[in-house]
Protein backbone atom coordinates (compact mmCIF):
# COMPACT_ATOMS: atom_id res chain seq x y z
CA UNK A 1 0.00 0.00 0.00
CA UNK A 2 1.36 3.42 -0.82
CA UNK A 3 1.64 6.62 1.68
CA UNK A 4 -1.19 8.10 -0.29
CA UNK A 5 -3.39 4.98 0.15
CA UNK A 6 -2.29 5.23 4.23
CA UNK A 7 -2.96 8.81 4.16
CA UNK A 8 -6.44 8.06 2.35
CA UNK A 9 -7.63 5.35 4.93
CA UNK A 10 -6.67 7.28 7.70
CA UNK A 11 -8.83 10.34 6.70
CA UNK A 12 -5.74 12.82 6.67
CA UNK A 13 -6.49 13.84 2.88
CA UNK A 14 -9.30 13.43 0.70
CA UNK A 15 -9.84 12.04 -3.05
CA UNK A 16 -9.32 15.57 -4.28
CA UNK A 17 -6.18 16.14 -2.58
CA UNK A 18 -5.02 12.73 -3.56
CA UNK A 19 -5.83 13.30 -7.38
CA UNK A 20 -4.26 17.09 -7.18
CA UNK A 21 -1.48 15.31 -6.04
CA UNK A 22 -1.31 12.58 -8.77
CA UNK A 23 -1.32 15.34 -11.38
CA UNK A 24 1.07 17.52 -10.25
CA UNK A 25 3.61 14.61 -9.82
CA UNK A 26 2.80 13.19 -13.25
CA UNK A 27 3.70 17.10 -14.92
CA UNK A 28 6.64 17.08 -13.25
CA UNK A 29 8.07 14.15 -14.61
CA UNK A 30 6.56 15.07 -17.96
CA UNK A 31 8.75 18.04 -17.36
CA UNK A 32 11.86 16.49 -16.08
CA UNK A 33 11.82 14.30 -19.37
CA UNK A 34 11.05 17.31 -21.59
CA UNK A 35 14.01 18.46 -20.18
CA UNK A 36 16.37 15.45 -20.44
CA UNK A 37 15.02 15.40 -24.30
CA UNK A 38 15.87 19.06 -24.48
CA UNK A 39 19.70 19.04 -23.17
CA UNK A 40 19.89 15.94 -25.45
CA UNK A 41 19.04 17.25 -28.47
CA UNK A 42 21.36 20.30 -27.52
CA UNK A 43 24.26 17.78 -27.02
CA UNK A 44 23.40 16.43 -30.79
CA UNK A 45 23.06 19.19 -31.86
CA UNK A 46 26.46 20.64 -30.55
CA UNK A 47 28.26 17.08 -31.38
CA UNK A 48 26.93 17.63 -35.35
CA UNK A 49 27.90 20.66 -35.59
CA UNK A 50 31.52 19.91 -33.88
CA UNK A 51 32.00 17.39 -36.05
CA UNK A 52 30.49 19.53 -39.21
CA UNK A 53 33.60 22.39 -38.21
CA UNK A 54 36.09 19.78 -37.61
CA UNK A 55 35.16 18.30 -41.32
CA UNK A 56 35.38 22.23 -42.66
CA UNK A 57 39.09 22.04 -41.56
CA UNK A 58 40.09 19.11 -42.40
CA UNK A 59 38.49 19.67 -45.87
CA UNK A 60 40.69 23.25 -45.99
CA UNK A 61 44.16 21.64 -44.69
CA UNK A 62 43.56 18.97 -47.59
CA UNK A 63 43.23 21.93 -49.79
CA UNK A 64 45.99 24.18 -48.91
CA UNK A 65 48.55 20.67 -48.91
CA UNK A 66 47.05 19.89 -52.44
CA UNK A 67 47.98 23.29 -53.83
CA UNK A 68 51.82 23.00 -51.87
CA UNK A 69 52.30 19.69 -53.83
CA UNK A 70 51.44 21.37 -57.32
CA UNK A 71 53.47 24.44 -56.40
CA UNK A 72 56.62 21.60 -55.66
CA UNK A 73 55.20 19.51 -59.24
CA UNK A 74 55.22 23.25 -61.04
CA UNK A 75 58.69 24.03 -59.58
CA UNK A 76 60.77 21.02 -60.39
CA UNK A 77 59.42 20.61 -63.86
CA UNK A 78 60.24 23.77 -63.88
CA UNK A 79 64.15 23.12 -62.58
CA UNK A 80 63.86 20.34 -65.01
CA UNK A 81 63.10 22.27 -68.28
CA UNK A 82 65.80 24.78 -67.09
CA UNK A 83 68.73 21.98 -66.68
CA UNK A 84 68.01 20.17 -69.20
CA UNK A 85 67.90 22.77 -71.63
CA UNK A 86 70.37 25.79 -70.28
CA UNK A 87 73.05 26.48 -72.91
CA UNK A 88 76.82 26.73 -71.81
CA UNK A 89 78.35 29.95 -70.86
CA UNK A 90 81.48 28.35 -69.41
CA UNK A 91 83.90 29.76 -72.30
CA UNK A 92 81.95 33.06 -72.99
CA UNK A 93 84.24 35.95 -73.68
CA UNK A 94 81.68 38.68 -74.12
CA UNK A 95 79.81 40.56 -71.06
CA UNK A 96 76.34 40.73 -71.72
CA UNK A 97 74.29 43.34 -69.44
CA UNK A 98 70.82 43.00 -68.42
CA UNK A 99 68.49 44.35 -65.54
CA UNK A 100 66.79 42.49 -62.91
CA UNK A 101 64.67 44.88 -61.51
CA UNK A 102 66.45 48.04 -60.61
CA UNK A 103 69.61 46.02 -60.59
CA UNK A 104 71.87 45.90 -64.02
CA UNK A 105 73.09 42.27 -64.09
CA UNK A 106 76.07 40.83 -66.54
CA UNK A 107 76.47 37.24 -67.62
CA UNK A 108 79.30 35.98 -69.76
CA UNK A 109 78.13 34.79 -73.53
CA UNK A 110 79.65 34.02 -76.89
CA UNK A 111 79.28 35.74 -79.89
CA UNK A 112 76.87 33.51 -81.34
CA UNK A 113 74.50 33.68 -77.84
CA UNK A 114 74.75 37.12 -77.84
CA UNK A 115 72.98 36.97 -81.78
CA UNK A 116 70.63 34.97 -80.79
CA UNK A 117 69.77 36.97 -77.36
CA UNK A 118 69.67 39.90 -79.61
CA UNK A 119 67.15 38.72 -81.95
CA UNK A 120 65.47 37.19 -79.29
CA UNK A 121 66.09 33.23 -79.69
CA UNK A 122 67.42 32.73 -76.16
CA UNK A 123 66.17 34.32 -73.16
CA UNK A 124 67.25 34.78 -69.62
CA UNK A 125 65.61 33.05 -66.83
CA UNK A 126 66.52 33.35 -62.93
CA UNK A 127 66.62 30.22 -61.18
CA UNK A 128 67.30 29.93 -57.43
CA UNK A 129 69.68 33.42 -57.84
CA UNK A 130 71.57 32.12 -60.76
CA UNK A 131 70.93 33.46 -64.46
CA UNK A 132 70.75 30.82 -67.34
CA UNK A 133 70.39 31.27 -70.91
CA UNK A 134 67.70 28.77 -72.32
CA UNK A 135 65.80 28.91 -75.68
CA UNK A 136 62.60 31.16 -76.09
CA UNK A 137 60.14 27.95 -76.66
CA UNK A 138 61.34 26.54 -73.67
CA UNK A 139 60.83 29.96 -72.00
CA UNK A 140 57.29 29.68 -73.19
CA UNK A 141 56.64 26.73 -71.71
CA UNK A 142 58.32 27.44 -68.15
CA UNK A 143 56.00 30.96 -68.40
CA UNK A 144 52.80 28.42 -69.15
CA UNK A 145 53.37 26.31 -65.93
CA UNK A 146 54.42 29.14 -63.76
CA UNK A 147 53.88 32.72 -64.26
CA UNK A 148 55.89 34.00 -61.71
CA UNK A 149 59.26 32.96 -62.74
CA UNK A 150 61.25 35.87 -63.79
CA UNK A 151 62.18 35.50 -67.35
CA UNK A 152 64.14 38.31 -69.62
CA UNK A 153 63.74 38.05 -72.92
CA UNK A 154 64.35 40.97 -75.63
CA UNK A 155 61.08 40.02 -77.99
CA UNK A 156 59.97 42.81 -78.99
CA UNK A 157 55.98 43.15 -79.17
CA UNK A 158 55.58 47.20 -78.82
CA UNK A 159 54.03 48.68 -82.54
CA UNK A 160 56.31 52.14 -82.72
CA UNK A 161 54.00 55.13 -82.43
CA UNK A 162 52.98 57.05 -85.92
CA UNK A 163 53.63 60.37 -84.87
CA UNK A 164 57.38 59.00 -83.21
CA UNK A 165 60.06 61.15 -85.29
CA UNK A 166 62.64 58.78 -84.49
CA UNK A 167 60.78 55.64 -86.03
CA UNK A 168 63.34 55.18 -88.84
CA UNK A 169 66.05 55.03 -86.50
CA UNK A 170 66.23 51.46 -85.13
CA UNK A 171 68.19 51.25 -81.65
CA UNK A 172 70.51 48.23 -82.10
CA UNK A 173 69.65 45.35 -80.16
CA UNK A 174 73.27 43.93 -79.24
CA UNK A 175 74.24 47.54 -78.16
CA UNK A 176 76.71 47.51 -75.64
CA UNK A 177 76.57 48.99 -72.36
Amino acid sequence: MSLQDQLLKAGLIDEKQANKNNKTRHKQTKQKQKNKIETTNKAKLAAQQAQTEKVERDRQLNQQRKAEAERKAIGAQVRQLVEMNRQPRDDGDITYSFTDGSLVKRIPVTATQLKQLSNGRLCIIKLDEQYELIPTLVADKIQQRDESTQILSNQSTETPDEDDPYADFQVPDDLMW
